[in-house]
């Protein structure tokens, strides 16, 4: 019987090893040479550029913006000189992968198409597309779960029933549950079938403009596996950096305050089984405490993010997010663009909201800051706010970044009601010299050190001495920090049909007109597909 190749579909899995779809294809080649048969002649990779992934968002964004897209860029730029290392090749496509993959199979007569399972309702409608597409060919689609630290099927759980609050998810994970080890990297593919390979497409061609490098960056991002390698190998064994990864992690100025691992992730350029077995080898060979220990937990959160996704459906993506809860956002775009735009007055959000433009990137810190502020203290639409994370940063995941806007804007699974960040004290707490601040705000880089963080206190006297002109050389604060918290609280409380506090006459209120907020339709999803 003649040979069958087998379509290899990347998507958010952009390496070789510990790619289990690759690994299974490979498997069955062996399997069916020892038995005497014939095995798969070709072990085809395909990438499509989904035009839908270089769309809008629903509030008028870029999808995939120029910091994203030139990462995703390099990654397959990478990938392909990887696989052409071991005898194969990239096969790139613009256009649909319900389209495109369908014309592959009749090309090469591929029998089936191993991918890497996602969850979410985009990436789920594609996978079902491309199953209807090639239905009529007898071609079968196999998924394989390759996202996560965790496999499901090692959870002491379901997915149904994975536990709502982390602490409870990870504890059960950390006492029952087992890493597996990662697939090995494959030395040698079998050469490709005569087929155009195609060519990396360039900015311009997915409707973007080159991004302008910024050397105030943290880090010089480049995608792909080989740079996803080199950074692990630098963190962790050239500069030592993992055993105080604890003490650093929340930092926000220079390379190495954190691993950076986390745009590889998104990508796929770096598997999570990877960096724990390198964790496991940094203990055994160095050092094992705290920070080797919270590495992994940090890996946890994103292990946790995915399942609560696997478990709730599109609900992650819904206005009402996890918890159903309507709260009446604003959409206030004029304020929206200075919270973007760095122009709110207040300089932490402001330097990281610069720092996010700048370079797609920007400390974990500094996103619950600036997260925490335009929901708790602009009141404004949470899902404008991920969209434009979506659109922006260099490691965008769907689950994380999705899972964390609905936890900062307190409609996710935390019990903990309405909690806001106090900027100023975080300001002082983490950035204590106004080091990062004076990096990306040089219009107040003469400030001392007690009074950069709080530039509206200055005296007019004070504003002449440190050439900052308030009003014109920096804004004021659009809102008061503690006031407007004070009336988004309320208006949350009321949503949530809980007691809200009088402060005039001390006494608390029950709304009970709130108490049917909770929808039983289905709100709004910032998702359409």
């Amino acid at each position: 019987m003649p040979s069958s190749p087998i379509i290899l579909w990347y998507r958010n899995d952009l390496r070789l090893h510990d790619h289990e779809p690759l690994h299974r294809a490979l498997e069955l080649s062996r399997a069916l040479k020892q038995s005497g048969k014939n095995g798969v002649s070709s072990i085809i990779p395909v990438y499509c550029f989904d035009p839908r992934q270089f769309g809008k968002t629903s509030y008028g964004f870029p999808k995939t913006g120029a910091f994203r897209t030139q990462f995703l860029l390099e990654s397959l730029a990478d990938l392909r000189n990887s696989l052409r290392s071991i005898g194969s090749d990239l096969i790139l496509r613009m256009g649909t992968p319900e389209t495109v993959l369908p014309e592959i199979v009749q090309t090469t007569g591929a029998t089936a198409i191993y991918c890497s399972k996602e969850v979410t309702a985009e990436e789920v409608a594609v996978e079902r597309a491309v199953e209807r597409a090639v239905q009529p060919f007898n071609v079968n689609l196999q998924s394989y779960w390759g996202v996560s630290l965790y496999h499901p099927d090692d959870l002491p759980f379901e997915i149904s029933r994975i536990p709502e609050l982390f602490t409870n998810f990870r504890k059960e994970v950390e006492r029952e549950a087992t890493v597996i080890p990662p697939f090995p990297k494959p030395q040698s593919l079998p050469p490709l079938p005569a087929i155009d390979p195609g060519n990396l497409p360039h900015l311009s061609d997915l409707g973007l403009e080159e991004p302008i490098p910024d050397d105030r960056a943290v880090l010089q991002f480049k995608g792909g596996e080989t740079e996803a390698l080199a950074r692990l190998h630098h963190y962790f064994w050239l500069n030592d950096h993992l055993k105080v990864y604890k003490e650093t992690r929340n930092g926000m100025l220079g390379a190495d305050y954190s691993t950076k691992f986390s745009p590889w992730l998104a990508n796929g350029c770096l598997s999570p089984r990877y960096v724990y077995e390198q964790v496991q080898n940094y203990e055994s060979q160095r050092f094992k405490n705290d920070s080797t220990y919270w590495l992994i937990f940090e890996l946890l959160w994103r292990d946790y993010f995915r399942f609560i996704c696997a478990k709730h459906g599109n609900k992650v993506f819904f206005a009402s997010g996890l918890q159903g809860v309507e709260i009446p956002w604003k959409e206030d775009w004029q304020r929206f663009d200075l919270w973007r735009e760095g122009m709110t007055g207040y300089p932490l959000v402001d330097a990281n909201m610069r720092e996010l433009a700048a370079t797609g990137f920007i400390s974990n810190r500094g996103r619950q800051n600036v997260a925490s502020f335009l929901t708790k203290n602009l009141g404004i639409h949470w899902i404008m706010g991920a969209e434009w994370f979506e659109s922006l940063l260099l490691d965008y995941d769907v689950c994380s970044n999705w899972g964390n806007w609905n936890y900062t804007a307190g409609v996710g699974n935390d019990a903990r009601g309405f909690r806001f960040f106090n900027i100023t004290k975080q300001a002082k707490d983490y950035d204590p010299q106004g080091e990062y601040v004076k990096h990306w705000l040089p219009e107040l880089a003469d400030l001392p050190t007690s009074k950069v963080h709080e530039p509206w206190k200055l005296l007019p006297v004070e504003q002449q001495r440190f050439n900052v002109r308030l009003g014109v050389d920096y804004p004021n604060p659009i809102v008061d920090l503690f006031k407007s918290a004070e009336e988004n609280e309320r208006i949350y409380n009321q949503a949530m049909g809980q007691p809200t506090f009088d402060r005039k006459s001390g006494d608390r209120k029950s709304d009970k007109s709130s108490r049917n907020s909770r929808s039983t339709q289905r709100p709004q999803s910032a998702r359409r597909r």
